[in-house]
């Protein structure tokens, strides 16, 4: 899928891939990090993780706003080197404006005692979108490093 504007991210984590890999894939960690701010709260995580596998992760700004969750199907499970899955915004159409299926591919490399995670999504409407998603994105990172595995560091 190379249709729309493509949202690269890369960061590297204190944390052999495995670690990582296991956080981004098991729904008790997910549940510890997977939000878009540091006042966010993951709202459930459900992982079958597989291919053909459904996943559906939940998050959201405060108890009085309703959730954001996303869900899709794993197309491609290598642990712990790569995942690639669908990626559709559920509930009112209205709040996604412009959004669409779309698919992520996440690669767990090797870097020293750490990991870099190599994320790139695609298949945006419009680059508005893609942008939206590159704030909720690095916001995910954010809390991955400060809530699930320790602080980022530069190689």
């Amino acid at each position: 899928m190379s249709e729309g504007p493509v949202l690269r991210l890369e960061r590297t984590f204190d944390a052999p891939r495995e670690e990582v890999f296991a956080a981004w894939t098991s729904p008790e960690v997910l549940r510890r990090w997977w939000a878009a701010g540091p006042g966010w709260e993951c709202t459930g995580a459900e992982v079958d993780l597989r291919v053909g596998g459904r996943y559906r992760l939940g998050m959201r700004e405060s108890p009085e706003k309703p959730p954001y969750v996303v869900g899709g199907e794993y197309l491609e499970v290598e642990p712990p080197e790569r995942l690639v899955y669908t990626w559709t915004w559920e509930g009112d159409p209205q709040t996604q404006e412009g959004s669409r299926d779309s698919i992520v591919t996440v690669r767990f490399l090797p870097a020293g005692a750490g990991t870099i995670v190599e994320l790139v999504h695609e298949g945006f409407a419009t680059q508005e979108v893609r942008d939206r998603h590159a704030h909720g994105w690095t916001g995910v990172l954010d809390n991955l490093a400060a809530r699930g595995l320790g602080a980022p560091r530069t190689l």
